[in-house]
């Protein structure tokens, strides 16, 4: 057998059209079968599974081979009398000439199709992503990555990579943060996002900038987040929120087309954050079913339950469903968990409610409560009082629990939704701060008013939300001095100390900066849903567990004293 040639074609590759060639096929085997003299193998690679069968004269050799040893054969397409149609290369085998193990291997630790711990496919992941499930996810991410560039790149973009070694900068979460050798005692940050740099580009004239930058946050983590990972990131010049709006769902719609198959239909509805947070208690609605939230403050106000008398807002849902005592503390238990007080109910009777809350609500109270929710015989009633929009917040998240619980949730929909006119301040500890980042645009009925009531004043920010999961999000970004001092001094921070903190970029500003905006799209969480999943551990090749550690390679580890000495860094016991 020639060693210069260790395959003709890959095992996803030959049809009938090929019968009676002769083919040169290398991979893993897949699986083995034994009838009497005859011994069949599945051979798998990348690309497909094709069967390869060995007659008697090959059948003591044949014995030697064990799954997942790596073969190359040689020999003849056969097309089958009965095709296999659960294979793409079914209507053919291949009749073994020459045959050679390439390499042996122990038996796998992990297999598709048994129970596997996270644990166990991390430290194994090379054989976890030997599995062509996996494989199938990746591909997946591959293609909508090659969508991407494709759409953007046609769209006038141009593809620009930012450090990955920078200034710190105030974000959301803590910089992972690299220690200068040279430069003794000082640290550069690992970007949590290209955010000013991709303001930068602006100033200087790129028009239309993308990446899929690698983006790093040292924050607790879930199956939604990950120390690393990727955005789509964009930015333009001289363009408002339609414009983002009509370049962010061509991009949807071609990578859906590329990666699926599917039509996406475009133009995305649009919600405020307002009406988001009030019709669902989140503002990334997962819109696959009702069970919209009712605002019932001005029925129950007349009651005499004093908690619903004190609460500026009292928020109920109706899951049209009777629950037992036991379920309804776990759905108490899901909203005090949420940051609620509590949970208040009532079960609807042919005579009005009962149970719960009834005792204190009249008659006349309880006809109400009753024609504003749509209530029926055998229906829980379940409400959050709090400050406004709080216990709206709170029961969210029971909406949520219960769409799955109930089955409410239609399965494989795409619900897209942009939300639009997110506050530009909120209020913590007595302090106004950015909701998302200061260099965000009002809109133009707020510039020049921000001060008198801040918390009225929405700004030109938007997300884009996927049956309950953020894609991404960005804003318009403020390019006039006067409109940055403005919003500065609402968080009570003035331009000089804006000026230390964000120094490049404001003094980037001074020298011309266009209208612009952008948008980063979460490219693992992309990925992860045209993988059907929330997960985007799935979707990343060595993705890190729950404690940030990379159970295959171990790290992070300690390092030497050498090293240490060198960084002129000392550990503190």
């Amino acid at each position: 057998m020639s060693k210069t040639e260790l395959r003709t074609h890959n095992c996803g590759e030959l049809r009938g059209k090929d019968s009676s060639k002769k083919v040169v096929l290398s991979g893993w085997v897949h699986s083995i079968r034994y009838h009497g003299n005859v011994t069949f193998i599945d051979l798998r690679d990348r690309y497909g599974i094709t069967q390869i069968t060995f007659d008697e004269k090959h059948k003591e050799k044949a014995m030697e081979i064990k799954k997942e040893y790596i073969v190359q054969i040689e020999g003849k397409v056969v097309k089958k009398p009965e095709p296999n149609k659960n294979l793409e290369t079914g209507d053919i085998e291949v009749s073994v000439e020459k045959f050679e193990i390439l390499n042996k291997a122990e038996p796998l630790p992990i297999a598709e199709g048994t129970n596997m711990t996270e644990e166990t496919r991390l430290t194994y992941r090379f054989l976890d992503l030997r599995r062509p499930s996996m494989q199938k996810k990746l591909m997946i991410r591959h293609k909508a990555a090659q969508a991407t560039r494709e759409y953007l790149n046609q769209n006038n973009f141009m593809e620009i990579e930012t450090p990955l070694l920078i200034r710190a900068t105030p974000e959301g979460a803590r910089d992972y943060v690299v220690p200068s050798r040279v430069h003794k005692g000082k640290f550069y940050s690992l970007p949590q996002s290209p955010q000013l740099y991709k303001q930068i580009l602006m100033v200087s004239g790129m028009d239309r900038y993308y990446q899929l930058a690698r983006c790093l946050r040292d924050e607790d983590l879930r199956e939604d987040r990950q120390p690393e990972f990727t955005q789509i990131d964009m930015e333009m010049s001289f363009v408002d929120e339609e414009d983002i709006y009509n370049l962010c769902e061509g991009l949807i719609k071609h990578i859906w087309k590329e990666t699926l198959g599917i039509n996406i239909k475009i133009p995305f509805p649009r919600m405020t954050y307002k009406e988001a947070m009030t019709r669902y208690g989140i503002d990334k609605p997962d819109l696959r079913f009702g069970l919209e939230l009712i605002d019932v403050t001005e029925v129950v106000k007349k009651s005499d339950f004093k908690i619903f008398n004190q609460a500026e807002q009292i928020v109920c849902l109706n899951p049209e469903k009777e629950f037992s005592r036991k379920e309804i503390d776990k759905y108490s238990e899901i909203c005090i968990e949420e940051g609620a007080k509590g949970m208040a109910w009532a079960k609807v009777t042919d005579s009005g409610l009962d149970g719960g809350v009834s005792k204190f609500l009249s008659e006349e109270v309880q006809k109400e409560l009753i024609k504003i929710t749509k209530a029926k015989k055998v229906s829980t009633l379940m409400f959050v009082a709090d400050k406004k929009l709080k216990a709206c917040e709170y029961i969210g998240k029971l909406r949520l629990e219960l769409g799955k619980d109930l089955n409410l949730i239609k399965e494989g929909q795409w619900k897209f939704i942009w939300i639009t006119r997110f506050p530009l301040f909120e209020e913590k500890e007595g302090k106004w701060t950015p909701m998302h980042h200061i260099f965000s645009m009002p809109h133009e009925e707020f510039i020049g008013k921000m001060a008198e009531d801040p918390a009225k004043v929405t700004g030109k920010l938007y997300d884009l939300a996927l049956n309950g999961t953020e894609l991404g999000g960005g804003s318009i970004r403020i390019h006039r001095k006067d409109i940055q001092e403005e919003a500065l001094k609402v968080i009570g921070m003035d331009y000089k100390e804006a000026e230390k903190r964000f120094g490049f970029l404001l003094n980037a500003f001074k020298y011309g900066a266009p209208p612009h905006g952008g948008l980063a799209f979460g490219f693992d969480r992309v990925c992860a849903l045209l993988n059907r999943t929330k997960d985007i551990r799935e979707v990343i090749a060595f993705p890190k567990n729950k404690n940030a550690e990379n159970p295959m390679d171990g790290c992070p580890t300690e390092i030497d004293q050498e090293q240490l000495d060198e960084l002129n860094i000392q550990i503190k016991k």
